[in-house]
């Protein structure tokens, strides 16, 4: 039950810092576009990102359109006298954009 209990709370807060972040990175003016912001940003903050594309137009005029969790990879060790640890080693970030 608390494994399942953990795995809850890690997606959720994924979530929200997913939402956060996409809040944060089509607010930037100019400069690189703000598909170019969003997966740096997300980036930084350790997701591996892939972008979903619709439209043939350069990447430098497409809008980000949404920001969705993916899969998350993590491994629960249980070895020793203590509760299990849950360690994330992958955490992934789908990225829509409309060109």
């Amino acid at each position: 039950m608390k494994k399942y209990t953990i795995s809850a709370l890690v997606a959720g807060a994924m979530t929200a810092s997913v939402l956060g972040l996409t809040g944060i990175a089509t607010a930037a003016p100019g400069g690189p576009s703000k598909v170019d912001d969003t997966v740096r940003t997300l980036e930084s903050s350790g997701y591996h990102v892939i972008v979903n594309r619709s439209g043939a137009a350069p990447l430098s005029s497409c809008t980000v359109t949404s920001v969705r969790p993916g899969q998350t990879y993590s491994t629960v060790d249980s070895r020793g006298s203590g509760s299990p640890n849950e360690t994330i080693l992958s955490k992934t970030v789908l990225v829509d954009v409309a060109c």
